[in-house]
Parts: structure tokens; C-alpha cells; sequence
């Protein structure tokens, strides 16, 4: 039974969470392999240092290496100039090695903090640090088997794990944590932060307290891919451990897993320790040390991140759901920020509006991680120009947009194909007009008297006998030359 919004207040809740990032370096991080296992079968993507043959030498990857230096400017922080790989010995069938070489004394990143807003109010939410891994492999469990397979294709994919201070205090800052950690890493280029196929997860440190500067006993749900699902996790912890410590039970440190199907965790383990892992400086890997040229170099080479989109995007005069919406596309948020830098704030509106009106593309939340717009931005901005030269409307714009978006045509060809290219022959409208006016004498008479609102009338009727595609702007025009009310 749930409890009272009264034994609620009772406690406090400290959550900290551990984000696992995969990096989008081309192999993985200690082996020349391909570190895209998404669609490959399973054991594929292996070499002998993937397997731990006896012998075999890790040869640290540059790439992956600069994509987590350039993580800790996403971060608020600078990566470390000296940083070193342990080894972390324990024994699983997908950890061939019995040892993850990761970092442990000196981690590529220290400190930072990621900003959040919950209800309208900001938080802070310092980092611990970030740390350089390779990941282990995959084990699976058929159903009715009595068997486990191990695929071994993710061995050695780079990761950097984030981990938090626990100073997060609800599921809605778990979530909104979550989220803009998700953004940091998108926009920073370092990941392209794939939910779906646990190209990003998170590990959520639980407990509850009655005693303030107390920390309960907590449990650990491990390999969280969605915004929801930790946001349901950590509301379905709080309310389990305080449901124990009501009864007078006790809260038992441990490793629990999430069952999307139930909305419930369940126990996996018990949670070890550092100690436990018997962490020794790995003698394969030599330290690594960075210059202020190549720190300095990174620095230059981020792009825009989120917070300063926001304040770019709301020069639109855009609400701050409409700016979360567009963030969650990044293609959009280019063109839009695009538009913007070259003082063109009409075409960054329209875009805004083609975005919002379009078909609705799962967001980054959904289990497909996001379905990427096909639509290339030339193609985008190619529409873009057809509305400012005036050869499609508003309404004719969007429905081109929304078939393109979906089928990378070009705006042009879909324009003629569904027949909605304005009309903009002068020559032509003027025909129309003229026709239009001679059917229409009591609105031109109007007109001719200086009562503008007729007018719109007689644009209606241009644009009906048009068939939709005259131009109203220049219909307007004409109309108001012929009538001598310019």
C-alpha cells in the first residue's frame, strides 16, 4: 500500500546517479575492432584482446581518449592533465579478463556539474567525477533455457561513467538529472547517446532518511535506459524503503534490477565495495598526460551545448516546453540556430512552426532512442528560401515539410507533385483579378472608398478562383492597383 503524503515528509530521499556513456569513436577503446554492435551478430566484433587470450596487450584508443577530454567542457570542467587505467578484478562469464580496466586513483575528470530545472526553479548538481572504461560483454537468458549465452561483441567498448554527488533529492530531479546529462553529451558530439541499445545508462543510488546529514542504507537499480523508467525507479524505491522502515525493518544494501512490466525493482545482490574490486594500476597502460595545447585545442572544438541554445531560442519569443521540444532534435535546433546567427529570425520562426506542426517523431525518451530526421539540412533550407521567394504559402510550406520529413524528397518536386507551388506570373494574377473585380462590384466599390477590409474578401476570392495558388501578397497588390487604392 502506497504511503501518505504525511510519512513522506518524514523522510528524505539522496540519490546519486551513475551514467554510463558509450563514445563514438569508431573501434573500441584498448582494440582495433569496430565498436558498433548494434546490428551485428553476437561475437563478431572481437579480437584476442577482446577475449583476454594470455598475451594480449590493450593499445589505448587516441579517439575515445578525446572524446572524454572534450566530455568535461560539456561539463563545466576541464579534463585532468595526468590520469591513469586500473584494473578492477571480478569474476563474470561476459568479463573474460576476470579484471575491467578503468580508472579508479586518477580519472580523466574531476569535479564538474550539470544544471537543472525542476518546477520552474534551477538546481545545481555537482559531479564527483568521470571516468575512462571498457565495457563488459552481454549475457542473456532464453527463455525456458537452462542455458546462458554470452556475447562478447560490446567487450572493450569505450565508456565514461559520470557519477554524481548525492545531492538529488527526487524522482523529477532524477529524471530532469537524467535528461540534460543525455543533452550534454548529444550536443558535445561525445556519444550519439542511443537509449534504445544501452548506448547510454544509468545505475540510481537510493536511500531515506528520517535523520537530517544522515544517509539511510541504499540500493542500487542498475542498467536504466529511459528518462521514465528512472524517474519510476527511484519513486518506487523511495516509497519500498520507507514502507521497511515503517514496519521497523531494515533497509539491506544491495544491487536491484527494474521490471519495466511490473514498474517494480527487484534483488539482484548484494552491493559490493571498493575494496572488494582489489583495484591495482594496470601494468599494460601507461599513464596518461595531457598538454595545454591539446586542452586548449578541445576546448575550441565544442559546439553550442543546451544552455546556450535555450538562451538563443528564446529570443523567439517560444515558450519553454516549445525550446525543450526542439532541443530534443538536434537537426532542428541547428537549422534554428543557424537562422538565427545569420539574423534571418523569420526562417528560424518558420522552422520553429514546420517543427512543431509536423508529424510527431518519438523523442529522445521512447525506446527506439529517437527516430533521426532522414531530411537533409540543404534540403530544409532549400524549403526555407521557397517560402521567402514568396513560391509557397504558410499552409502549402508545412504540408511540403511534413512529406519531406519523413521522405527526404526534395521540396520542389513534392511541391509540384501536390500541386501547391504559388502563383506568382503577375501577368496571370492580373488576369484573375481583373475577373474577380468585375464578378465582385459592391466589395471593389468598398475598396475604391477606402474601406480596406473588403479587400481581404477579394483576395479570398483570387486565391479561390487560383485554386489556392496565387500568391496573396502580390494578389493583394494588384487588387489595389487596379482599384486605385494604393
Amino acid at each position: 500500500m502506497p504511503a501518505s503524503e504525511e510519512t513522506l515528509k518524514k523522510y528524505l530521499p539522496t540519490i546519486g546517479i551513475e551514467c554510463h556513456v558509450q563514445l563514438n569513436s569508431d573501434t573500441k577503446l584498448f582494440a582495433a575492432v569496430g565498436n558498433d554492435a548494434r546490428e551485428a551478430e553476437p561475437n563478431t566484433l572481437i579480437s584476442h584482446i577482446c577475449v583476454g587470450m594470455p598475451g594480449a596487450l590493450p593499445v589505448l584508443n587516441e579517439g575515445a581518449l578525446r572524446l572524454a577530454a572534450k566530455a568535461a567542457f560539456a561539463l563545466g570542467t576541464k579534463p585532468q592533465k595526468f590520469s591513469h587505467f586500473d584494473r578492477k578484478h571480478y569474476f563474470y562469464p561476459d568479463l573474460p579478463k576476470g579484471y575491467q580496466i578503468t580508472q579508479y586513483q586518477n580519472p580523466i575528470i574531476l569535479g564538474g556539474k550539470v544544471d537543472i530545472v525542476v518546477d520552474g526553479q534551477t538546481k545545481t548538481i555537482n559531479l564527483t567525477r568521470a571516468h575512462l572504461e571498457e565495457d563488459a560483454g552481454k549475457t542473456t537468458h532464453p527463455a525456458g533455457a537452462a542455458y546462458s549465452l554470452v556475447d562478447l561483441n560490446r567487450a572493450g567498448t569505450p565508456l565514461l561513467e559520470i557519477v554524481s554527488e548525492p545531492e538529488i533529492h527526487s524522482a523529477a530531479e532524477a529524471k530532469a538529472f537524467a535528461r540534460e546529462l543525455y543533452l550534454l553529451m548529444k550536443y558535445a558530439g561525445v556519444s550519439d547517446v542511443d537509449l534504445y541499445h544501452g548506448n547510454m545508462r544509468f545505475d540510481v543510488n537510493i536511500s531515506v532518511s528520517d535523520k537530517e546529514a544522515v544517509y539511510g542504507k541504499r540500493s542500487e537499480v542498475k542498467n536504466l535506459n529511459s528518462f521514465r523508467s528512472v524517474e519510476a525507479a527511484v519513486e518506487y524505491e523511495i516509497e519500498r524503503q520507507i514502507g521497511l522502515l515503517e514496519e521497523g525493518q531494515e533497509v539491506i544494501q544491495e544491487t536491484r534490477g527494474w521490471d519495466e512490466a511490473s514498474q517494480k525493482t527487484t534483488s539482484q545482490r548484494g552491493k559490493e565495495e571498493a575494496h572488494d574490486y582489489r583495484y591495482f594500476p594496470d601494468p599494460d597502460l601507461p599513464p596518461i598526460e595531457l598538454s595545454d595545447e591539446y586542452i586548449n585545442e578541445l576546448s575550441a572544438d565544442i559546439a553550442e551545448l543546451p544552455n546556450n541554445l535555450r538562451r538563443k531560442f528564446s529570443t523567439l519569443g517560444i515558450t519553454d516546453n516549445v525550446i525543450e521540444d526542439i532541443l530534443d532534435r538536434e537537426l532542428i535546433a541547428w537549422l534554428v540556430s543557424k537562422q538565427i546567427d545569420e539574423g534571418d529570425v523569420e526562417s528560424a520562426k518558420r522552422l520553429v512552426f514546420w517543427l512543431l506542426q509536423a508529424e510527431p517523431e518519438k523523442d529522445s525518451d521512447e525506446e527506439d532512442g529517437g527516430k533521426k530526421a532522414a531530411v537533409s539540412v540543404a534540403l530544409i533550407l532549400k524549403l526555407s528560401q521557397m517560402t521567402s521567394d514568396g513560391k509557397l504559402n504558410s499552409n502549402a510550406a508545412q504540408k511540403v515539410f511534413n512529406s519531406m520529413y519523413v521522405t527526404s524528397k526534395d521540396p520542389e518536386v513534392i511541391a509540384k507533385e501536390m500541386n501547391l507551388l504559388q502563383l506568382s506570373d503577375e501577368s496571370a494574377i492580373e488576369g484573375i483579378v481583373t475577373q474577380v473585380i468585375a464578378d465582385n462590384p459592391k466589395a471593389a466599390e468598398d475598396v475604391r472608398n477606402g474601406e480596406m477590409k473588403a479587400i481581404g474578401f477579394l483576395v479570398g476570392q483570387v486565391m479561390a478562383k487560383s485554386k489556392g495558388q496565387a500568391n496573396p501578397g502580390l494578389a493583394q497588390q494588384i487588387i489595389k492597383k487596379q482599384l486605385g487604392a494604393e
